[in-house]
């Protein structure tokens, strides 16, 4: 007797969710490039510019509220009744550089991009980023006018679809790094087995049918990428290398304005990035990128690894006994889902204690002491494990729904 209800409630709120999507912003898409700079002790944002293309693929419903809080987060705000239009929360490099020895006694700087759906009339556009402890460390508030003369039309894009579940599917992009003209078979070989890959463990398994994912390749000068530790330099098409932060094994790419050229039209609200390379290591940046080697032969658990970063904000769960503190203070509950400081844990999975499949397991988020992972072993603290755990999985399961489904 209450199925009848339920769909109508159902059909009613994304009636709903789709009028406000109309109501305040077109079916295009807005990019906003920004510079992210400072020190450990201070930040600072830059706008660089606008531009703006046809088609919107994130989601046009749960919009006024982030699905995660993040380290920083993007509003699109109406400017006179300050209403929220749309949110979405972000990690970035800016920030894990922060937290090194090189941000005690020098100042840098780094893009970022983001892409939000283009309003109707003039917004206020706030980033925000937060510190360790939750609180507000820097904000840039400019207007968007989408009238604006000067902001650039991006023409459209050729990509290649490798799998397609509709037009209110979860877009991934894949684009290459360090393969040559020769090479470009091999990077769509790579591309399917990442697809490949993703698809192959659980829960992305019992949801494959949420997920499209297209390829865009770009041509890179030399094969491979650069290994600063190994004093090896590439031309390559986003510059990426390996020793970030002095770490052999963290791959990554400051190039985030040239990546989303490359991008350009494509439906993107997740990029992986696929390095032509079999030297292990990688990346993964909440709402930001995933990057992987292409040839190692950890491939597929990396790429699921690291892709459970960026697309449900999911911590490390192993620890360094040189970082036992100061990344996740005592007194603040940790925004990722899967590592808990107990300041709030009700917050967390203490309502899946009682099923008796995860526990409190001290050490997490690369902190011998004073965080918590939920169980001993999980795909987000050693290769050698499989599967996702129960919290884990649970974290991806409601970043889809929150994705798809208006009711969420």
């Amino acid at each position: 007797m209450k199925t009848v209800p339920f769909i109508i409630a159902i059909f009613l709120s994304a009636t709903l969710s789709a009028q406000s999507f109309q109501a305040h912003f077109t079916d295009s898409t807005l990019r906003l490039d920004y510079v992210f700079c400072g020190n450990a002790s201070h930040s600072a944002i830059f706008f660089r510019e606008a531009s703006v293309f046809s088609g919107w693929a994130g989601r046009k419903h749960n919009l006024g509220e982030p699905a995660l809080r993040g380290n920083g987060q993007i509003r699109v705000k109406d400017p006179s009744s300050g209403e929220t239009l749309y949110v979405n929360s972000f990690s970035s490099l800016f920030q894990e550089w922060q937290s090194t020895e090189e941000a005690q006694k020098l100042d840098k700087a780094f893009e970022n991009t983001f892409l939000v759906p283009c309003p109707r009339h003039p917004v206020r556009i706030e980033v925000v980023l937060f510190d360790n402890r939750a609180r507000q460390s820097c904000i840039i508030a400019h207007t968007i006018d989408p009238r604006d003369i000067l902001i650039r039309s991006v023409a459209p894009t050729e990509s290649t679809v490798l799998k397609d579940s509709g037009k209110d599917a979860i877009d991934i992009v894949i684009v290459s790094e360090g393969y040559t003209a020769r090479e470009k078979s091999k990077f769509y070989d790579d591309a399917l087995r990442a697809v490949q890959a993703l698809f192959s463990h659980e829960p992305f398994t019992s949801v494959r049918d949420k997920f499209s994912v297209r390829a865009v390749f770009s041509t890179s000068e030399h094969s491979g990428v650069s290994v600063p530790g190994k004093g090896e330099w590439k031309n390559t098409t986003l510059h990426s290398n390996f020793d970030t932060f002095y770490s052999s094994r963290y791959l990554t790419t400051s190039y985030i304005w040239g990546l989303y050229d490359i991008i350009g039209t494509t439906p993107a609200e997740h990029v992986i990035v696929i390095a032509n390379t079999p030297q292990y290591g990688g990346g993964g940046i909440f709402n930001n990128i995933t990057l992987v080697t292409s040839d190692h032969p950890t491939f597929a658990r990396v790429l699921v690894h690291e892709f459970g970063h960026a697309f449900a904000g999911l911590a490390d769960e192993y620890a360094y006994d040189e970082m036992a503190e100061t990344v996740y203070p005592a007194d603040t509950e940790p925004w990722e889902p899967n590592i808990t400081t107990q300041a709030d844990f009700a917050s967390k999975w203490a309502d899946m204690l009682k099923d008796g499949t995860v526990g409190l397991y001290e050490g997490g988020g690369n902190q011998t002491k004073g965080v918590w992972r939920p169980v001993p072993d999980c795909r987000m603290r050693t290769n050698t494990y499989p599967d996702f755990c129960p919290v884990c999985t649970r974290a991806i399961l409601r970043t889809v729904e929150y994705s798809v489904t208006p009711t969420y």
